[in-house]
């Protein structure tokens, strides 16, 4: 069964490479603390935990067969994420797949806020782990109005502060730094960003998706948190995950 951990020299390329502007803002113990988890992602246990977890519901087998796919084409399928689902009728992200299948063969869910989830989709994300994003917008209706929405969910401000995720991560912003870190570019083409979650913060010692980052900036810029697997967050998720398109996935990524 392959595991999709990368290991321990690729992860710290990749972070020297993708997140130097990130080490360059932190403290002289930040950045050897930074150095040290390159090396050993406290995030690969969890990861671990998570396939056990799938385990129980057949592993990489029982999920390509729950999406309708053979073993060897669920690394590119996963590259899709988050996509349309016949069966379901919607457009998801890996976390609600997890979902519905635990409920499908007499599993109690997991919560989609759960640490427990999380393991899962960092440990499925991972068997994608060197496929580029392959995530297609145009592939149907459900797709094109998915991606329209999340365009406007990043744009659209509100808020007391009359905030959008726009205003503190477009080309306009390279370069400014906010609470020690500079403001990373979501918005632009290229952006490697999808590619790295889920990840470990070292700042809240936990695993934490690309959906639950986002709840966290909202939360820091005081606007109103978009629920985890809400129509509007999966496709704030297939917006920026567009963004990152041909980037190749490296799970877990790593973030201060």
């Amino acid at each position: 069964m392959k595991t999709g951990i990368k290991i321990a020299l690729s992860v710290a390329m990749l972070a020297s490479l993708s997140f130097a502007g990130e080490q360059f803002a932190m403290s002289d113990a930040d950045r050897a603390m930074y150095a040290e988890m390159s090396e050993n992602n406290p995030a690969d246990i969890m990861i671990a935990d998570g396939e056990e977890l799938l385990g129980y519901m057949g592993g990489d087998e029982g999920l390509a067969k729950y999406l309708g796919v053979s073993e060897d084409e669920l690394p590119a399928y996963i590259a899709g994420f988050p996509r349309y689902i016949k069966k379901f009728d919607m457009v998801v992200g890996l976390d609600q797949v997890l979902q519905a299948m635990m409920a499908d063969g007499g599993h109690k869910p997991l919560k989609l806020k759960s640490g427990n989830m999380f393991s899962m989709v960092a440990y499925v994300k991972s068997i994608a782990n060197d496929e580029p994003i392959n995530i297609d917008v145009n592939a149907n209706p459900q797709m094109k109005e998915a991606y329209a929405l999340g365009e406007k969910t990043f744009m659209t401000k509100r808020g007391g502060r009359g905030l959008s995720c726009n205003s503190c991560h477009s080309p306009d912003v390279i370069g400014r730094v906010l609470r020690t870190q500079p403001l990373p570019d979501l918005s632009s083409k290229g952006v490697k960003a999808a590619a790295t979650w889920p990840a470990y913060r070292m700042t809240k010692s936990s695993l934490r998706t690309f959906q639950r980052r986002f709840q966290g900036c909202m939360k820091n810029a005081l606007l109103k948190v978009i629920p985890l697997g809400s129509k509007e967050m999966v496709a704030l998720e297939v917006y920026l995950t567009e963004k990152s398109k041909g980037s190749e996935i490296s799970i877990p990524g790593l973030k201060r």
